[in-house]
């Protein structure tokens, strides 16, 4: 059975013990770790609390800017992804993040070939360690400054250049679930999927990523759940929220909200 997680991304104001502390009393089963809230509280420190919380690791976000979109060298983001790799071991964490970076004036093609060899570089290292990376296509809409990815087959398109059970898919409805024929592909990728981000929207992104509740948006969520339920996905269910809607909310009635509508598609997808 699939299991819901929730990113600390959508809980912005809380630190990383509020986070764990929270998730863990609301009954949410694991954690999509912010590396940078798990620096400020201090990296052992975390890996303990995590374990005395019983959480799990869903994934760690993240690792890329490959191309040099973020003021980094090559070398740079692919020692800095080889960090990411070992505490996401440490962390026993589901998959490790990857964005490829903005194409930066690049050609596309060039932004690719860059891509492919920081992976090429990553995941031998990342399959000693016990860990997969996971990359993530965003709507063209808000995908400028993060991948130069924007489509399921595109980046199914290059984790089959690559041939590397170690890299896998990050599906996030906020990004691919205005798409009418996401619900048709899914039962294609779903063994290549390392995980689900849940995202909701009234209306496909434009710009800074405005999500809304689950269930409160036009993505068909609970139809999507039940394709992945039935195609035989297994893996994490990571509510991913931000936006005017999102700051603004009690956190507690957001982690409420989020588990009711969750049990509710997931006993829905059950019963089918």
């Amino acid at each position: 059975m699939a299991s819901l997680s929730m990113n600390e991304m959508t809980t912005y104001r809380w630190s990383f013990d509020e986070d764990v502390r929270n998730y863990s009393t609301a009954g949410i089963a694991g954690i999509g770790v912010w590396r940078q809230k798990l620096s400020d509280f201090g990296e052992e420190k975390g890996v303990e609390l995590l374990r005395d919380a019983g959480l799990s690791v869903s994934s760690l976000l993240w690792a890329g800017g490959f191309t040099g979109s973020d003021g980094r060298s090559y070398k740079d983001s692919v020692e800095d992804a080889r960090d990411a790799t070992r505490l996401a071991g440490r962390l026993k964490a589901g998959c490790l993040i990857v964005y490829s970076g903005a194409r930066a004036g690049h050609t596309h093609n060039h932004a690719r070939r860059l891509f492919k060899s920081a992976l090429n570089e990553l995941l031998p290292f990342a399959a000693e360690l016990g860990v997969t990376l996971a990359i993530e296509p965003m709507h063209e809409g808000c995908a400028s400054e993060w991948t130069f990815l924007t489509s399921l087959n595109d980046s199914l398109n290059l984790i089959g250049e690559i041939g590397d059970p170690a890299l896998k898919l990050v599906v996030d409805t906020y990004h691919l679930g205005h798409d009418p024929a996401l619900v048709e592909q899914l039962p294609l990728v779903a063994d290549h999927i390392a995980i689900v981000h849940l995202g909701d929207a009234k209306a496909p992104p434009q710009g800074e990523q405005n999500r809304c509740l689950l269930g409160d948006g036009t993505v068909p969520l609970a139809n999507i759940l039940a394709t992945l339920e039935r195609a035989g996905y297994e893996g994490f269910y990571d509510v991913e929220l931000m936006g005017e809607e999102i700051e603004t909310m009690d956190y507690h009635e957001l982690l409420r909200h989020s588990k009711q509508a969750f049990d509710t598609w997931s006993g829905v997808a059950t019963r089918e």
